[in-house]
């Protein structure tokens, strides 16, 4: 078996560059003897929303929840559509569905991957209430044409910012431009927590009251529940271990676009679709995907050299057993042939220029390897 030694995540590793300090806080919470909805997640929420942008945030039990409940606070219930992509983690689509909404899938830009808004006119209908679009792998989505077209025609959006904790558009912070953002703390997310977390963040006080009271059963302040809530809280522990990250996040976001420049720059010329940011936009690096027609044979040669990959996503929503036959949507070309050449790299703060240069090396050899096999 071949041993792995660059892994594409490897979210251990970010708990030792911080251990010290994340030993302690947990400690901290331990001794306490408060465990969920206490100080520590109230700390976190006005640190994060500040971070971001927004006057408020709203800790949940994890990024689907976030967005789910989001949609939700912001009116979208039984039988309202939303548009969204198909190209995305399945979690956007369970979210929607979990809100009591119905999926609505158009296609991507090739580009950025990420929705466009004139692929949203020809399913708008009378029952189409939001927009989704998916930050994916940290690439903002179009938000300034996106939010026109939102106005123009009376709908919300509501940003899957699950992947793109840092990413910006023209200097503001994705998640602090639609009515609500969506963030998941998944353990190789941007900011990862230990174990499950999320956190929704809005400008609008009245949208974040609701999202607090739907992430416990729907309570008011005297826990009488006025309307029908879940249980989603984001726990102390999670909360004390990314208030030690928060701080660490903008010089980590500076070492993921570093290492993505310098796979850039290197990988030029080799035939493989690298990423590129969008005009007016700050990629926040969750994962750097390149595209190829030769993916499999790629992965297996990075692997035989010690590099590890992953898809994401080898699925799309409308390929997928659980949909495939019920959710609606328009031409999805691109769509298919994206996730038929998505191949994510190794991409985290703490790997080192060695090994960064490991990678480069190994995917130039390996894409030439590939090139001769399919001469």
């Amino acid at each position: 078996m071949t041993t792995i030694a660059i892994p594409q995540a490897d979210p251990a590793r970010s708990y030792r560059a911080h251990a010290g300090e994340i030993d302690a806080a947990l400690t901290r919470v331990l001794r306490r003897g408060r465990y969920v909805l206490g100080e520590e997640v109230e700390s976190f929420e006005r640190e994060f929303a500040a971070w971001i942008g927004t006057r408020f945030a709203v800790g949940v039990g994890s990024g689907t929840d976030a967005l789910a409940i989001a949609l939700r606070a912001a009116g979208v219930g039984e039988g309202d559509e939303v548009v969204t992509v198909s190209h995305t983690a399945t979690a956007t689509i369970a979210a929607i569905e979990m809100a009591g909404a119905v999926p609505v899938l158009v296609d991507v830009d090739w580009m950025t991957m990420t929705i466009g808004a004139d692929e949203i006119d020809a399913v708008i209908g009378p029952r189409t209430r939001a927009v989704v679009p998916v930050h994916l792998y940290g690439q903002p989505a179009a938000m300034d044409a996106l939010c026109d077209m939102a106005r123009s025609r009376g709908l919300v959006i509501v940003e899957d910012a699950c992947q793109a904790h840092g990413g910006e558009i023209l200097g503001r912070k994705v998640g602090a431009i639609g009515v609500a953002g969506a963030f998941s703390f998944y353990p190789t997310k941007n900011l990862g927590a230990f174990g499950d977390g999320g956190a929704i963040t809005s400008d609008d006080e009245s949208l974040a009251a609701a999202a607090r009271r739907l992430r416990q059963y729907g309570w008011d302040a005297e826990r009488s529940a006025r309307v029908a809530g879940v249980n989603s809280r984001l726990d102390e522990l999670q909360a004390a271990a990314l208030r030690v990250k928060l701080p660490h996040l903008s010089d980590a976001l500076t070492r993921r676009r570093a290492i993505a420049r310098r796979y850039s720059q290197a990988l030029q010329g080799l035939g493989i679709v690298l990423p590129e940011e969008a005009a007016g936009t700050r990629h926040a690096f969750h994962l750097y995907v390149v595209r190829t027609e030769e993916r499999a044979h790629l992965a297996d040669e990075l692997a035989r050299r010690g590099v590890g990959t992953a898809i994401h996503y080898a699925v799309a929503a409308h390929q997928q057993p659980a949909y495939a036959a019920r959710l609606r949507h328009g031409p999805l070309a691109m769509t298919d042939r994206v996730v038929a050449q998505v191949l994510s790299l190794p991409l985290y703060p703490e790997l080192d220029d060695a090994e960064v240069e490991r990678v480069i090396e190994a995917v130039i050899a390996s894409v030439r390897s590939a090139s001769a096999a399919f001469r």
